[in-house]
Order: C-alpha cells, then sequence, then structure tokens
C-alpha cells in the first residue's frame, strides 16, 4: 500500500508491502524512486514486512532544501519508519542510497539490525566525482537532463545487459524520467559534500552485506574489495554478471542472499 504524508512543509512518499515482524527498508539510488524495486520488493515481500520510500526530491517525495545532503535525508527516513510504526529493521540502500543509509546509521543505530550495501561504498566524492556532479547541474538547469537519462542510466548495466536486458534498460529509463530536475539539483548538491564513512562502517558493530557487480562501471572491485574485507561481521556477494544494478540485473540472486542476510540479522542475538 503506498502512504504519503507531510514532513517540513514537503509530501514523503513510501510504499509499504507484506506482514510480520522481520522489516527490510530499501532506499533507492539516484534518479530513481520507489518503483525501482518492483519485482524485487514483491519478491522479499513473501517473507518480510518491506518499507520503499521515496527519498525527497524523487518520486513523489518533495524537495526539502537547496542541498539533499544525506543527513537531511535521513532525517526524512526516520520520519517514515515513525510514521510506519517501524521500531527495528535491516536497511539496504543502493548506490546513493547507502549514503542516506550511512547517516542514518550514525543518527539511528539502534533501529538498525543489520546494513546492506547494493552497490555503494562508504567513500565521499573525490574532486573529479565532484567535478562531474557539476556538469549533471549545469545540465539539468540548462533543460538537457534527458542526457542523464538515455546516457546514464544505460551506463549503470554490465554492457552484455544492455542487449540482453532492454526492457528492464528502459524501465530504470523511464522511472528516471519521473525525478524532478530541481531534485536531481539538491541531491547532487548534498553527494558532493557528503562525509567520508569508512570509520563509521569499521566500527558500527553490525552485520554488513556487499552486493558488488564484476561489471560495475562506477565502484572498482580493486578499491572496494579491501573495504568490504576489512569490515567487521560483513560478507560480500560478488554479481558475475552485474554491473551497477544487480537487483536488477540478476534479481532472483539478490532476492535469495538479502532474503537470508534478513533472516540472519533478527536471529543473531
Amino acid at each position: 500500500m503506498i502512504h504519503s504524508f507531510f514532513f517540513r512543509g514537503a509530501p514523503l512518499r513510501y510504499l509499504d508491502l507484506g506482514k510480520g515482524p522481520k522489516t527490510i527498508v530499501l532506499l533507492h539510488g539516484y534518479l530513481e524512486n520507489l518503483e525501482i524495486w518492483n519485482g524485487f520488493s514483491t519478491g522479499l515481500a513473501k517473507e518480510f514486512r518491506v518499507i520503499c520510500p521515496d527519498t525527497p526530491g524523487h518520486g513523489e517525495s518533495g524537495i526539502l532544501d537547496k542541498v539533499h545532503h544525506p543527513d537531511l535525508l535521513a532525517e526524512a527516513i526516520h520520519a517514515i519508519l515513525e510514521h510506519a510504526g517501524v521500531n527495528e529493521c535491516v536497511m539496504a540502500g543502493h548506490s546513493m542510497g547507502g549514503y542516506t543509509l550511512f547517516s542514518f546509521l550514525e543518527k539511528y543505530p539502534s533501529l538498525l539490525k543489520g546494513i546492506c550495501l547494493l552497490h555503494s561504498t562508504p567513500f565521499a566524492d573525490n574532486e573529479e566525482k565532484r567535478k562531474n556532479r557539476d556538469r549533471e547541474i549545469a545540465l539539468v538547469r540548462e533543460g538537457k537532463q534527458e542526457m542523464l537519462y538515455t546516457l546514464n542510466v544505460p551506463n549503470g548495466f554490465a554492457p552484455e545487459n544492455r542487449s540482453l536486458l532492454p526492457d528492464k534498460v528502459a524501465f530504470a529509463i523511464e522511472v528516471a524520467r519521473k525525478t524532478n530536475p530541481e531534485g536531481i539539483i539538491s541531491i547532487l548538491e548534498g553527494m558532493k559534500v557528503r562525509p567520508d564513512r569508512q570509520e563509521l562502517l569499521r566500527h558500527c558493530g553490525k552485520p554488513v552485506l556487499f552486493t558488488l557487480g564484476r561489471k560495475d562501471p562506477y565502484i572498482s572491485p580493486e578499491i572496494i574489495a579491501p573495504i568490504a574485507a576489512s569490515t567487521p561481521l560483513s560478507e560480500t556477494v560478488w554479481l558475475e554478471h552485474s554491473g551497477h544494478n544487480g537487483f536488477l540485473e540478476e534479481q532472483e540472486k539478490v532476492t535469495a542472499v538479502v532474503s537470508e542476510f534478513i533472516q540472519r540479522c533478527f536471529s543473531a542475538l
């Protein structure tokens, strides 16, 4: 069921599926909204309660500020969980969603039974990435955001999957097109200034699941593998046939892996 309420004068929307005491919260990535989880969320809802928010500035959630820092987004997610009556959960973040997840972990650690990083990292933006964000902001301000949808979104898939999974690529592009242009700018501004979260991750004391694509164009295996390996209470699942969107590219496998992780997190003493 879709729910909506106001937070700081802006609407927040979320999807609430499934039932039971074990809850998974799915935080979507940049140029996505709660619809990106279609199929994946339905699979998880067979065993768990699933909460899928629209991050502020994406989907039908409103814009809270000119800069959507992950800390602000974490406060919005916390408001959604309060509205939904969720007092403990496993939280998964895809790409940008992982940045929000880290802020949530810092602010509300007692609510988390475990965290799942779906193609996401604890790193802050380097200078090259900040320049890329600025270029994207300039495109949006020039009314050329269609370039982001038709170029960036397909590039998130493994090269072979762009032809093997055309329906999923087209679906992801259509989801991206629903993003408010001002929301795109606010989230890009927020990602530029987010802090490095490596120490928070190392000392969080929570079970951590990394799912990583061998063909991810945005996250180098050579860079993220040592971080994943050195994170206490962590496990890493490599998706051999995925780029940056394993929950779409290898949906059945990722659903099974995340389901097993949720069960372990709620079974742990």
